[in-house]
């Protein structure tokens, strides 16, 4: 369990900070304690073994201590993006068949309103600031874990999928903690390290790069709510960070602010997946950070191959991890030769360091694991060397600064939308954010663009909201009516930017 290695460094390191954060430090010892108390809270609310408990919440050290203490009950965790509305909120939590909500309370102020009338009912425990959240829980007993196996489900992280409604990712412990061992091994870690994470903590890059690294190797965590490009060198300077993971966006982003040399600070490393090349270089050149670039996903493992301190080539994605096999295949399922293009799969070669499966979707693991594959729907290739390279998408998910984002969902809003007759939604390269969000309509009569942005608000977190809208007499479809996406991936003047004006 991954409470296993929570465990042993609080009695290794009791007093070592664990978590660090603007509000305050608090030490293994600390958070292990809360952790148990915090398991006493959801006994009391009848929460057991493999009951499903929504954590829905900003990073800080309170999202932790209820996530290990849910782990503690024996109980699988759900962590939630804390921007859903509406449809795709009401849809999580009954997917995934929650017991209890554990929120922040400002997310009582801005999200309730959109649970339906048995949700808004369920057992909720509510989490202020960190300060008061460990006072509350110093008031109760420690309970005793509940032990399960390794290979028994400990989270459900939802991801997109090209069929419109979300799938709930089932992943045991011994997944989490051999990403952590994996990733300790990489980047050559040690308890001196300090690990920046900005990422939001209900995403599989923090909880298995970041979070599990520092449990096995007693290192620790610099958590901030969000990223800030204006003072991420101050603050890695601030508060001796090391190294930090990331998404391309985050890079790009650090590139195009600070265009001048800044080596003025203790990073060592940055650890994730899409740096283009130009920035990965002008990253390595300019800050004297090293970038360790992988390729993985929530089902595989976290990540299933990476550059490491050891063994780097510039553009890839690394050698492919000890305990996971990765194939590039053609569209018969069959092996392709090094240096041709084709689906990346995946497979374990060690038991359970891969999901156990989509969590009440049989049918859609059953279809990504076609000949005993895990199929990504990821294009790529191996050099004669043995290192991976990314070549893009296979499906139709749009990445957004790191979100994944299924088209379907926001073409289903749309046509909610009075006037709206057809639309299609496709991703348009941008150099900072990854895709860009464009939306095509067939209308019955004009609208305004502006107004489409604003119908959306309501139903879609912030994330999803399309940047260009495109205003046409027809989709272009197959006979099979699907739509021809990648017919619709352009910019030009007709298409209007709702950000930065007309493109």
């Amino acid at each position: 369990m991954i409470t296993d290695l929570l465990a042993q460094r609080a009695i290794d390191l009791p007093n070592k900070a664990f978590v660090v954060t603007p509000e305050g430090e608090f030490s293994f010892g600390r958070v292990n304690a809360a952790a148990r108390r915090f398991a006493s809270r959801l006994e009391s609310l009848n929460v057991g073994e493999g009951d499903k408990v929504a954590l829905i919440a900003d990073n800080s050290a309170a999202f932790l201590v209820a996530w290990f203490g849910i782990s503690y009950r024996g109980a699988v965790v759900v962590t939630l993006n804390n921007q859903l509305v509406s449809d795709g909120l009401r849809y999580s939590i009954d997917q995934c068949d929650a017991k209890v909500l554990v929120v922040d309370r400002h997310w009582i102020d801005e999200r309730l309103q959109h649970l339906d009338t048995r949700q808004a009912s369920m057992p909720r425990i509510e989490m202020a600031s960190d300060a008061e959240f460990f006072a509350e829980l110093d008031n109760l007993p420690q309970a005793e874990p509940i032990l399960v196996k390794a290979s028994e489900p400990c989270s459900i992280l939802y991801t997109s999928g090209t069929t419109g409604l979300p799938k709930g990712v089932l992943n045991c412990h011994e997944a989490y903690v051999a990403c952590g061992r994996a990733t300790v091994q990489a980047l050559q870690l040690s308890a001196t390290d300090r690990i920046m994470v900005f990422l939001p903590l209900f995403h599989v890059n923090p909880q298995m790069y970041a979070v599990m690294s520092s449990l096995v190797t007693g290192a620790t965590l610099i958590l901030f709510k969000r990223f800030s490009a204006t003072t991420f060198f101050e603050d890695a300077k601030r508060y001796g960070a090391t190294g930090c993971t990331f998404v391309g966006t985050v890079l790009s982003i650090l590139v195009a602010r600070h265009p001048h040399e800044r080596r003025d600070h203790g990073l060592r490393f940055c650890f994730g997946g899409g740096a283009p090349r130009d920035v990965w270089q002008e990253v390595e050149s300019r800050f004297g950070i090293k970038v360790h670039e992988a390729y993985g996903m929530t089902e595989i493992g976290g990540w299933s191959s990476a550059n490491s301190v050891d063994d780097s080539r510039f553009g890839s994605c690394g050698r492919v991890r000890p305990d996971l096999d990765i194939r590039i295949i053609d569209a018969d399922d069959k092996e392709v030769p090094p240096g041709q293009q084709g689906e990346i799969v995946v497979r374990p070669r060690a038991p359970d360091v891969i999901l156990l499966g989509y969590y009440k979707k049989p049918e859609q693991m059953l279809s990504s694991c076609r000949n005993l594959w895990f199929h990504t729907g990821d294009l790529g290739r191996f050099d004669s060397d043995g290192y991976l390279f990314y070549h893009g998408r296979l499906k139709e998910l749009i990445r957004r600064s790191g979100e994944m984002i299924s088209p379907v969902e926001v073409e289903t809003c749309l046509r909610r939308m009075p006037l709206v007759r057809d639309c299609a939604v496709v991703a348009v390269a941008d150099a900072i954010v990854g895709d860009e969000i464009k939306a095509v309509l067939v209308c019955d009569s004009p609208i305004e663009p502006s107004d489409v942005r604003e119908f959306l608000k309501p139903l879609l977190p912030v994330f999803m909201l399309p940047r260009y809208i495109e205003f046409l007499s027809f989709i272009p479809k197959t006979e099979t009516e699907k739509i021809q996406r990648n017919k619709l991936q352009y910019l030009n003047e007709k298409v209007h930017d709702l950000v930065g004006g007309l493109k």
